[in-house]
């Protein structure tokens, strides 16, 4: 099938694209990497009847590197930052978990921030954002604000974003130094969106785990953050009550039944990707290990 008919701005300014979308108000779409919106569109489970194209906007394709962030822009593709060193050594989760992100061909055109703005749970980049304390920067005619990641959320493929406001980039929150973390998931074929996925991230004092986070990928209806701690605080990390964290995950998940697995099964995998996840943070690889590159 083919998209319905609409109109395509092209804006060339932040300042114009918000104006746009003030015009147009819900019959509008912002389009960047366009590898979700596009399939939407020719399938026509979406019918907007414009699209404000902002790969003209200049300053929305750059990823930096802060003390305690990295900011990466709307328009920054997948791919781009997977390769960037400087945003791995600050955040090597990021690049674990884009690695995962359907194929190299939707990488080097889709946006990270794009997947964020578009709220699939079965998308990595929203869970990154939740269990990293990310902060989306958005773009009204009010002006910028800012929202927690905790709080952009609010449905599958609900945001709290307004339907005249641009999201201009995304800060996610690094982890202190010495914090493990490791991203899984499980999918039918290599590249398909994900059955169940988990990103964990373990604090530690010397060998000894301080605090547990963890948060899911297609298995829970928006994207948030489990507190292991209550399983896994205290204990070192080679001795680690994997049983005990893993079933927190699986009373935590709330899966839904699909023509690709069901909630049952989808259950059973988020609570063995968990325990594999905390086995592989705590391992002594040196890529696990926030700020260690």
């Amino acid at each position: 099938m083919k998209p319905a008919p609409f109109v395509h701005h092209a804006p060339r300014s932040v300042e114009e694209a918000v104006a746009v979308l003030g015009e147009v108000g819900h019959d509008g779409k912002v389009l960047a990497g366009g590898q979700s919106l596009i399939p939407l569109l020719s399938m026509r489970l979406a019918s907007p009847g414009h699209l404000v194209d902002v790969n003209g906007v200049p300053g929305l394709d750059t990823v930096e590197v802060s003390d305690g962030h990295v900011r990466v822009g709307a328009l920054v593709r997948h791919a781009g930052l997977e390769r960037h060193d400087g945003a791995h050594a600050a955040l090597p989760l990021l690049r674990r978990a884009v690695r995962n992100v359907a194929h190299p061909a939707v990488r080097s055109r889709g946006t990270s921030v794009g997947s964020i703005a578009h709220a699939d749970p079965s998308g990595e980049m929203p869970a990154v954002a939740v269990l990293t304390g990310a902060v989306v920067e958005v773009v009204g005619p009010r002006g910028p604000r800012e929202v927690p990641a905790g709080d952009f959320f609010v449905g599958p493929l609900e945001t709290t974003l307004g339907a005249d406001e641009l999201v201009v980039a995304v800060r996610f929150g690094c982890f202190t130094p010495g914090t493990r973390t490791a991203f899984l998931e499980s999918a039918r074929r290599s590249g398909d969106y994900a059955l169940a996925g988990v990103a964990v991230a373990l604090g530690t004092d010397g060998d000894v785990v301080t605090t547990a986070t963890a948060s899911f990928v297609s298995v829970t209806p928006v994207p948030d953050v489990l507190d292991l701690a209550p399983a896994l605080a205290g204990h070192p990390l080679a001795d680690l009550p994997l049983d005990a964290a893993a079933e927190l995950a699986r009373a935590h998940v709330d899966p839904e039944t699909d023509i690709h697995a069901s909630a049952e099964y989808r259950r059973m995998l988020a609570t063995e990707l968990t325990r594999r996840a905390l086995r592989e943070a705590a391992s002594d690889r040196p890529d696990h290990v926030e700020g260690a590159a």
